[in-house]
């Protein structure tokens, strides 16, 4: 197959599945019979999908849980697997994890309770519906996917399988988040009318030249259902894919899925989104990296409340949430609140007290044997995720948009519906 003909243009799935080596000393769940239920005295078996450095920063979470065995690791970048490898068996002072370069051999053993999921965002939703459809519950990096069509692919096969989803948006396992929604939440700032939400943007890049595919990376399998594009060693770096349209929608997404998600928990709206936005942003002129370098939305929804997203050299790096008695202003390791008393303030036990958790991986390892839901499931997850989509939609349309949050449909609106998916590179599809 010429790939250069062949450029439908991007995204996952099981092209068949090849049945891996059982770790030692882990027993395969359909031998203990539990159904996909892990009992309080067994050890959770992980495999981890995508060891980069984040990836390995989530693992090493994994490890450090004594509840959990991190038994299979899988990446394209054979020094990834490598290097993951040599955590995992460093750890346990053994040389029994596993390496795959096809995710697909992972997400096949019948040993392995848990994938953990650090990929490219390009491929988030293929990779963690394959894992899901093969019974096993994810921990699923941000942000979750590039069109709301894989959003709601991904919500359906949760449901449809019964699995357990924790989000990578950590942040709501941190105290200073939790405690300036619930601030919010209990109105201690009045009425809440306005969020303000500052994140990082994307930066431009040049146009890298073509270079020879070296050893040690599989790169038709790290293009995967994106359009095939030449080799260079800038293209897979995690300096810059972030910010290419092909495999990511930028920082608009990236990074700012992490504060969009506490805006939504402040709002009390985790199951709805906006009713209307509008927005604008400056894109590169020239590049491989052509994501918004900056962006303004601003979106209203039916409760009153307005959002005014931008990038954080407009609104503070953060969320602020305004009220008509008073503000919280929170991002990581920091808040602050007028007035200032509120610092100091101790929920009663009839206020709004929200979901609590300490460890995002706990959380996740926790839920994985009550079948309890994470603190970030899948439904709260799609809703989060749609506002960053649906932001950078409108920024390139540039032009007022309705949106039906029930429906996940802009209203009569056609050319931007038509953004709601992607096309994916032979054979890869939801």
């Amino acid at each position: 197959m010429n790939l250069r003909k062949n450029d439908l243009t991007r995204r996952v799935f099981l092209r068949g599945a090849v049945a891996a080596l059982a770790a030692p000393m882990i027993i395969p769940a359909p031998a203990l019979g539990r159904g996909g239920r892990v009992g309080p005295g067994d050890r959770i078996a992980v495999g981890c999908i995508g060891v980069g450095g984040q990836g390995r920063y989530v693992m090493k979470n994994f490890l450090n849980d004594q509840r959990a065995r991190v038994i299979a690791v899988c990446d394209v970048k054979e020094a990834c697997r490598l290097e993951a490898k040599q955590q995992v068996d460093g750890f346990y002072k053994n040389s029994d994890c596993a390496v795959h370069l096809d995710f697909r051999e992972l997400v096949a053993r019948d040993d392995i309770d848990v994938v953990s999921i650090a990929s490219t965002d390009h491929w988030h939703v293929l990779h963690a519906l394959a894992a899901v459809r093969a019974g096993k519950d994810v921990y699923v990096e941000k942000p979750l996917a590039v069109s709301i069509a894989e959003l709601q692919a991904m919500r359906d096969a949760v449901h449809a399988h019964g699995r357990r989803f924790q989000f990578g948006t950590q942040q709501r396992s941190a105290r200073e988040f939790r405690f300036a929604c619930e601030l919010v939440r209990n109105r201690l700032i009045g009425d809440l009318h306005t969020i303000k939400v500052g994140a990082p943007a994307s930066i431009p890049s040049g146009n890298f030249p073509e270079q020879p595919i070296p050893p040690g990376i599989d790169y038709e399998m790290w293009l995967g259902p994106a359009p095939y594009a030449p080799y260079s060693e800038n293209r897979v770096s995690n300096q810059y894919w972030w910010h290419c349209s092909d495999y990511a929608i930028g920082f608009i997404s990236g990074w700012g899925i992490h504060h969009i998600d506490i805006a939504q928990w402040g709002n009390d709206t985790d199951h709805t989104g906006p009713v209307e936005l509008i927005g604008g942003g400056v894109f590169p002129k020239d590049g491989m990296c052509d994501c918004a370098l900056k962006w303004n939305i601003e979106a209203r929804y039916a409760n009153g409340v307005r959002l005014d997203y931008t990038d954080d050299g407009q609104n503070a790096h953060g969320i602020t949430f305004e009220g008509t008695e008073g503000w919280v202003y929170v991002k990581r390791n920091f808040i602050d609140a007028h007035p200032k008393s509120l610092l100091r303030y101790a929920l009663k036990p009839d206020e709004i007290h929200l979901y609590e958790s300490t460890s995002h991986v706990g959380n996740l390892l926790d839920c994985v044997r009550t079948r309890a839901e994470t603190i970030c499931p899948i439904d709260v997850t799609v809703r989060s995720d749609t506002i960053c989509q649906i932001s950078d939609i409108a920024i390139r349309a540039r032009r007022p948009l309705r949106w039906d949050p029930a429906a996940e449909r802009f209203v009569n609106d056609e050319a931007a519906n038509r953004l709601l998916s992607r096309a994916m590179r032979e054979p890869w599809r939801l």
